[in-house]
């Protein structure tokens, strides 16, 4: 993929190109948003915010024009485009100017939070509001598979109360991943290794963790609305863990003789079995204090 982000560095045009093509076919594919959103965050790492921002809004005027060619409708392409590229520009900023990923990390959390409490202050009860679609969704699914109603009610009333935290957290993730995506190609073409070495470094500071541990707790010892919104906002602080236990296993990993069939192995079983967030995101949380990577010796090669 490096291919890509060369082209994306020739000019305002070809980053404008491939943001607004891959955002409109995104909408098909939701995975090619990443790469999207890795056009804006890399020209804006690598530029600044100023021209960043000219990409951003270039790449709206071409995705509303081809929006209006292709569905004929721009208005819809122009505000998914925002929606997609503001966070992550503004995240780019942030990585740019503070040098560090956690920093980025924690002001995603910060999005989705005001998110999830926007949320809340416009759709009076956000838990019937999505056991309402989950049933429409699932519905086919009941029929064709002769499921007893009461057992898939109760399931739909649990995933119901935390669906807002779910899909703000899926949306912080494919944001973070464009990021990540944009800082890989930024030190493939400008300074190789050094992406690998800020990886494998992320850690939280402490105080983040202890607000992480906060909202948890505030999820388990009370209850109603606070108790659910805390398990929201729980969700997408449990998810950025996610992040720093990976670069964990993969530091890990990297000091055995089998890495080049386990790391491989470990970040498909990662995308693959959502049950395995759970563990990682435990080893990222133990490790503000743990420090589990303290006696492996810093990567300086590019991987």
């Amino acid at each position: 993929m490096e291919f890509i982000a060369k082209f994306i560095m020739k000019s305002r045009m070809s980053a404008m190109t491939v943001a607004s093509s891959l955002a409109l076919l995104s909408i098909i594919m939701p995975p090619i948003s990443i790469v999207s959103s890795a056009a804006v965050a890399l020209v804006t790492l690598r530029r600044g915010a100023n021209e960043g921002l000219l990409v951003l809004l270039s790449a709206c005027v071409a995705s509303a024009t081809l929006g209006f060619i292709v569905m004929g409708d721009y208005q819809f392409a122009v505000a998914y485009a925002l929606i997609l590229w503001t966070p992550v520009w503004l995240l780019s900023i942030v990585l740019r100017e503070g040098k560090h990923l956690s920093l980025a990390l924690e002001i995603a959390a910060a999005l989705g939070i005001l998110a999830i409490l926007g949320f809340y202050l416009f759709i009076p009860n956000p838990a019937e509001y999505w056991q309402a679609i989950l049933a429409i969704m699932v519905e086919p699914i009941r029929q064709a598979q002769d499921i007893p109603l009461e057992q898939l009610e109760s399931t739909m009333t649990t995933v119901a109360k935390y669906m807002t935290g779910i899909l703000a957290a899926g949306s912080i993730t494919g944001l973070l991943l464009g990021l990540l995506l944009a800082r890989w190609w930024q030190s493939k073409l400008y300074n190789p290794g050094g992406f690998k070495t800020e990886y494998l470094s992320l850690q939280m500071s402490q105080r983040f963790t202890l607000a992480t541990l906060l909202v948890i707790l505030i999820a388990f010892l009370t209850s109603g609305s606070i108790s659910e919104i805390a398990a929201n906002i729980g969700v997408i602080l449990f998810m950025l863990y996610s992040f720093v236990g990976m670069a964990i296993v993969h530091s890990l990993i990297s000091v055995m003789k089998a890495k080049r069939f386990l790391l491989p192995l470990f970040y498909l079983l990662a995308f693959v079995v959502p049950q395995l967030v759970l563990p990682v995101a435990i080893i990222g949380l133990s490790d503000t204090w743990l420090n589990l990577r303290k006696n492996i010796k810093p990567p300086t090669s590019a991987n």
